[in-house]
């Protein structure tokens, strides 16, 4: 399970600040803290400074990676920004993100294409958010034939179909269960992620709504995720689930965690 740590984005008032200031130490140990507690990649946006949004974002990844040696998420829509992020990325990035919208398509085409790196793939078109298995179904199918035909090697895709919060439609969870599904049955090799927070926006005790459905997402095919490494009992979640469905040989990662204390029961 490929962890993408969500927790700098500029979104968040601390990061924001840090980002204002300049201050490395503060987004270093942001960063270090969700390596140390199983991210693989370190997500990072800048995309509230707007007209600043190329420099700060620049200024993230020369930060982290100047301090871990980790491969980061570019996340922003803007491809001045991503062009000039993936410029200064040490080794292979995450781009965050390209969709059916035509003038995104056409626009980050041909940043993801300069150099190799993962692409996570929205399942959004031109016209709405999906609400339907199906309609997020033929997006990701879309996606994916273009994408694979521009040359990306189908295994570093990574499908987005949109996680909506279930506040608002209580069968957003289940549509975006059954594309999952549907998706990695169709193309074997192919990645799913999804921001795992937005399913409970709205809602009292989201740690609980994220952590079951984080369980059943897993269970689903789901095989990568945008969340907050930092919160133990979801990664608790996340390992206890991996172990049962067979994906830890000899329960190695599960005990590894119990060993370093970030076992949370």
């Amino acid at each position: 399970m490929i962890i993408v740590g969500e927790k700098i984005n500029t979104s968040r008032r601390s990061i924001s600040e840090a980002a204002e200031k300049k201050d490395a130490e503060f987004i270093l140990m942001m960063a270090r803290e969700q390596a140390e507690a199983g991210a693989g990649f370190i997500d990072v946006n800048a995309g509230t400074f707007l007209d600043q949004e190329v420099d700060r974002l620049c200024w993230l990844v020369e930060t982290v990676q100047g301090g871990l040696d980790l491969p980061l998420c570019l996340d922003s829509p803007n491809p001045d920004a991503l062009a000039e992020a993936m410029k200064r990325h040490k080794g292979e990035p995450m781009i965050n993100s390209i969709s059916l919208e035509p003038d995104r398509y056409r626009s980050l085409l041909p940043v993801i294409t300069s150099r190799p790196c993962r692409v996570i793939a929205l399942c959004m078109a031109e016209t709405s958010m999906p609400t339907t298995v199906e309609e997020r179904f033929t997006v990701a199918a879309e996606l994916i034939s273009r994408l694979t035909g521009e040359g990306i090697p189908l295994e570093k895709i990574y499908v987005d179909p949109l996680v909506q919060p279930v506040s608002v439609d209580t069968n957003m969870g289940l549509a975006v269960l059954g594309a999952i599904r549907r998706i990695m049955e169709a193309f074997p090799g192919v990645n799913t992620i999804c921001g795992l927070s937005n399913i409970s926006y709205g809602l009292p005790h989201r740690h609980l709504i994220n952590r079951n459905f984080l369980a059943v997402a897993i269970a689903s095919g789901l095989n990568a995720a945008i969340l907050d490494p930092t919160d133990r009992q979801l990664m608790a979640t996340l390992l206890s689930i991996e172990l049962l469905l067979g994906r830890d040989e000899y329960c190695q990662n599960y005990i590894e965690a119990y060993e370093n204390g970030r076992l949370v029961a």
